[in-house]
Order: C-alpha cells, then structure tokens, then sequence
C-alpha cells in the first residue's frame, strides 16, 4: 500500500510550515507533553474513565511513582487532565480527563492501536 505523499490541506501545511516546524513553536513543548511514553499511556489510560493513582500505575506497567506524579502534574497543568481529591479516610484522588483531554484521546486511541496492531511486524523487521 502506498501513501500519497501530500495528505495535507494546502492551509494546514501553511500553518505548520509557520508554526510547528519553527524552532520556538509552543507546539513544540505541548507535543512533548503528550506524547511521551508515559504521557500518551495515562492519557488514553484515562479516556477508559476515572482513575486513582494506584490503578494508574498498574495500567502503565512500569512506571516509576516519580514518573507518574510528575506526568499527572503536567498533564492537569497543561489542563488535560482533572485531579479530584476525595474527602475521604484514607484520603485518595481520582484523576480523569477534561473535555481537551478527551478531545485529545480521540486522536491518540488510533495512534497507539496502530502502534499495537504493527510493533510485531517494525520491531521484526518486515514491511
């Protein structure tokens, strides 16, 4: 299957041209953000719905606590995510995703099925 290669709108490529690909873009700082490993995992691990910490770090096997506070922490700044702390005893929080995170989701879901659906075959070298 082949791609053509010009899959973009001529105005998208006009407002990429004068923005993404510019050194001091913010696009830039937003795209690494959300799409490190563990940034894309919590953020679709959220689009399943609500969570608390713990059920966080089990679904991103592998995360470290430090990691995942500190993707928690830039993904609610950059206001994708929601953190609710529950007046409870014990006390614990629930995080979920406002409206930019799911609209967000809806385009990472794809991405990283994609990435599942083809690791085998990248990662063992056939086309």
């Amino acid at each position: 299957m082949t791609m053509e290669a010009n899959v973009l709108p001529a105005h998208l490529k006009t407002d990429l041209a004068d923005g993404v690909f510019a050194a001091g873009c913010p696009s830039r700082t937003v795209l690494d953000h959300i799409t490190s490993k563990w940034g894309v995992l919590i953020l679709v691990a959220l689009s399943e719905g609500e969570h608390r910490w713990s059920e966080l770090r089990r679904r991103a096997d592998g995360i470290s606590e430090k990691m995942l506070a500190q993707t928690l922490k830039t993904l609610e700044r950059d206001g994708l995510v929601l953190r609710k702390p529950q007046p409870v005893i014990p006390p614990h929080v629930d995080y979920s995703l406002t409206d930019r995170g799911y609209e967000l989701t809806a385009l990472l879901v794809p991405l990283v099925t994609w990435a599942y659906n083809n690791a085998d075959d990248i990662l063992n070298g056939r086309p």
